[in-house]
């Protein structure tokens, strides 16, 4: 487990235990992709604090709210997906005229493009925030939080992780605060609206960035972006949130950065004690050297107190034979913030990119990203639990 497990003890050192072997390359196997200037019909213009541009050939503000910043997805295992737009603009200050919202989409494999089928806004018109929102008509922005990762629970109702606090947020089905805005105990952003003059003990946009559900929908596991101050440099902590008595438990388990400069992007379950996780550095283009998916065993064979990893898939080296996209035989996935992953059957996995529109160019330099979809079939299979594939 976690630094907070020390009373469980440490055995030997992770070297007197092979580490899991790698599952070689992984191969693309679907592309499609949704236009950077895609804009909610008939919304709220948009962008009016991050300053004229041109950014990436793209002039500010928009006439509609952007269809963008994909830091979440959920399969819903008709061929749709919900995907959940993050604070918008990169942060708190230039985030006011974004609204949060959950989007539906449907990617076309065959022809390469994807619909959006429509989506709801987040909102807390029953005044379950305690502190200032920026709407009177409480419809929640990018300056209210930074909703980085979201499940969807059997009810139907989602779970939503915010780096502001960090907090975890519930929903119904349609976007409505269900209950007060839950505290991570002991960890806060400088964001963080209690702090009261205190010092946070995470960094700006180092909260919750991925969350996992269990594989029995009875918790919760949110992963921290960034170390909390006093852990090891690179050590993440993963919490277990237990949705039938509402409280953290009070260990966590760590998932070691391959680099204490590198970010994870998304975390889902794969059975009751592994996790699929997305690693990856901050650069985009050909500087991106390190985007990956990692298999992070909680079990913790070699006992030294962090989650066990074995790579399965490179991001930056997908076997491509059948040139899909109009890419070559290798297929780079190379975009700055690589934040959604799912799992479609025990081979196979589906990514998307958050486009930071319209600020990041990974792929063409000098032109806002896309929203890319992509699908990618593993060297061999995971043996996943069979409900972590519903």
């Amino acid at each position: 487990m976690g630094a907070a497990a020390l009373a469980l003890g440490l055995a030997s050192p992770a070297s007197a235990v092979p580490r899991p072997a790698d599952f070689g390359q992984a191969t693309l196997t679907g592309f499609a992709v949704l236009p950077a200037e895609t804009f909610v019909p008939g919304s709220e213009p948009s962008g009016s604090a991050i300053g004229a541009g041109p950014f990436n050939g793209i002039a500010a503000p928009f006439s509609g709210q952007p269809v963008q910043g994909f830091s979440g997805v959920v399969r819903r295992g008709d061929g749709t997906y919900d995907v959940l737009s993050d604070n918008g603009y990169g942060n708190k200050a230039n985030s006011a005229d974004f609204l949060l919202r959950v989007h539906r989409i449907s990617p076309d494999l065959r022809n390469g493009t994807v619909k959006v089928l429509g989506g709801f806004n987040l909102s807390d018109p029953d005044r379950r925030v305690p502190f200032a929102l920026t709407r009177a008509d409480r419809v929640l922005t990018g300056a209210d939080f930074d909703v980085e990762s979201i499940v969807r629970s059997a009810d139907g109702t989602y779970w939503i992780g915010d780096e502001f606090g960090p907090f975890l947020l519930h929903f119904s089905s349609s976007g409505r605060l269900l209950r007060a805005p839950i505290p991570l105990p002991g960890v806060r952003a400088p964001e963080n609206p209690d702090l009261n003059g205190g010092q946070p003990n995470i960094r700006s946009s180092k909260g919750f960035e991925g969350m996992a559900r269990s594989v029995d929908g009875r918790h919760l596991y949110p992963l921290l972006e960034g170390t909390v101050d006093g852990d090891t440099p690179g050590d993440l902590r993963m919490y277990d949130f237990d949705l039938r008595t509402g409280r953290y438990g009070s260990i966590w388990r760590t998932y070691r950065l391959e680099s204490p400069s590198n970010a994870i992007g998304d975390a889902i379950s794969v059975d009751d004690h592994r996790f699929l996780v997305i690693e990856r550095d901050n650069e985009q283009g050909d500087a991106a050297a390190f985007k990956r998916v990692y298999l992070a065993d909680a079990a913790d064979r070699d006992h030294d107190g962090r989650m066990d990893k074995n790579l399965v898939a490179d991001l930056l080296n997908l076997a491509n034979p059948r040139g899909l996209g109009g890419f070559g035989r290798t297929f780079r996935f190379p975009f700055q913030t690589i934040e959604d992953v799912a799992l479609l059957d025990d081979h196979t996995l589906a990514l998307l990119n958050d486009n930071n529109f319209p600020f990041s160019s990974g792929r063409t330099a000098g032109k806002a990203d896309d929203d890319e979809f992509i699908t990618v079939r593993l060297a061999r299979p995971l043996h996943a639990d069979r409900r972590a594939l519903q």
